[in-house]
């Protein structure tokens, strides 16, 4: 008698889809590549710029910021002995510090050590504001002296003490100045303060700290 098995002959419609299924589970990366090719030959994607500071993009698509030479310096300073006033010492500064020139971009932060004095930024041509700005801290924080007894507590060093405390607070201890091009990044009429509140001269200490790019 014949046999009654039957043909279990795979159609090739059914061996293509079997292969599909192992290629989306096993490759998918592959997978999507194969679905996405006739797009992409229709409509490529776009080359990424080039220039001389363009993002370097590398295949599947990952971009890159170009290396810059970023660097820190930090170095203390001694500001000349000065008694009580306001006094422009941009001067002193750019001197004192000549590594700002190797610096494409970048801050200069100063800070002064000490509790009784300041740093600021304000008027460098005229030398009347520098006294006006004196005058005007010293009306506002006024010493206790004469019939005004008892008004700071803290005066173990002298009744100028306390003032020249508040006013380093209101002023601050800290200056924070960009750099391009190797210069200080200044407005025309600006200068570096250095603002001292006591009677007698302080010889004063401030880091200079830089960050940025070099040249």
């Amino acid at each position: 008698m014949p046999s009654s098995a039957q043909s279990t002959t795979i159609s090739p419609l059914t061996t293509f889809l079997i292969l599909c299924c192992f290629t989306l589970a096993f490759f998918p990366s592959l997978f999507i590549s194969i679905l996405w090719s006739p797009y992409n030959y229709v409509f490529p994607p776009l080359a990424a710029p080039r220039g001389p500071s363009s993002v370097e993009c590398k295949p599947p698509y990952v971009c890159t910021a170009p290396t810059v030479n970023m660097a820190w310096f930090q170095k203390t300073l001694s500001l000349p002995p000065r008694s009580r006033g306001s006094y422009l010492v941009t001067n002193d500064i750019v001197s004192a510090l000549p590594e700002i020139s190797s610096y494409k971009t970048g801050l200069l932060n100063l800070f002064v050590q000490h509790t009784s004095c300041a740093l600021s930024l304000n008027e460098n041509w005229d030398e009347d504001v520098r006294a006006d700005m004196s005058d005007a801290l010293d009306r506002i924080v006024p010493e206790d002296k004469g019939g005004r007894k008892g008004l700071y507590r803290h005066d173990a060093e002298g009744s100028d003490d306390m003032p020249a405390h508040v006013k380093s607070a209101l002023v601050g201890a800290s200056v924070t100045i960009p750099i391009t091009g190797g210069r200080l990044a200044t407005g025309t009429w600006q200068g570096i303060w250095y603002l001292e509140f006591r009677d007698a001269r302080h010889s004063r200490k401030v880091v200079a700290t830089i960050q940025g790019e070099k040249m």
